[in-house]
């Protein structure tokens, strides 16, 4: 379990996030949404310990994110494509990320075979440095990097853009596989509230550093979340 106590981070004596009190279970897959500067990037970024609360605390697995790195072993995300190493084809970045997370290259090949449908064939064997491919196919490589070693909690932040359709669709089915039959906690950012709809069985919308909105996901989801943003 994921909980956020009392959780806020200022810039400059600005509040962006002010989070009292937010819990998501084990094998939840939990979307946050929100406009630009909502602070959901801010929010992800202090669940990895990239940046540190202005006071509060997250708990993550009954570690405390900011004060120990126990939660390592167990954490993985994907945040945005500066976080790839761009002098590496994506084989030798995948081995690298397994070297970290205490695979081998057997493990690694075993786990890139499940996503040779995701890759479509632009990913592996291309001969091409990760700065050289497209920021649809970086995208890739972070997300399925983020899946080595087993990760019981998985943050991925906007996975979905710059993403063809046809690869948003198999993510969305990878993303439910993780949460519903392996039982991952998975979250997941996004501006895109069909797709949030479609993957995440909950919905938290921040408005301005705020928890406006904590939504089970239901059929009658996505027609809320349009009305709210509609204003």
């Amino acid at each position: 379990m994921i909980v956020a106590k009392n959780l806020t981070k200022q810039y400059g004596g600005k509040q962006v996030l002010n989070i009292e009190n937010l819990e998501i279970p084990k094998g939840q897959s939990f979307g946050l949404v929100g406009n630009n500067g909502a602070g959901k990037t801010t929010f992800f970024s202090l669940l990895l310990d990239l940046i540190e609360p202005s006071a509060g605390e997250i708990i993550n697995n009954n570690v405390q994110v900011n004060t120990s790195e126990d939660w390592k072993p167990f954490t993985s995300s994907f945040i945005d494509e500066t976080f790839l190493i761009g002098y590496l084809t994506p084989e030798e970045y995948f081995n690298f990320i397994g070297e970290l997370r205490g695979q081998n290259k057997a493990d690694v090949n075993a786990l890139l075979s499940r996503f040779e449908d995701f890759f479509h064939g632009e990913i592996l064997g291309q001969n091409k440095y990760l700065r050289d491919l497209s920021k649809g196919n970086q995208k890739k490589v972070g997300i399925v990097a983020s899946f080595i070693g087993n990760p019981e909690v998985v943050i991925l932040d906007e996975p979905f853009a710059n993403l063809d359709p046809t690869t948003q669709i198999r993510l969305k089915g990878i993303i439910k596989d993780l949460a519903n039959t392996q039982g991952v906690t998975v979250l997941v950012s996004s501006h895109d509230l069909i797709h949030v709809t479609e993957v995440c069985e909950r919905i938290v919308v921040l408005n301005k550093g705020e928890i406006v909105r904590d939504i089970e996901t239901s059929t009658e989801t996505l027609q809320e979340l349009e009305s709210f943003f509609a204003g």
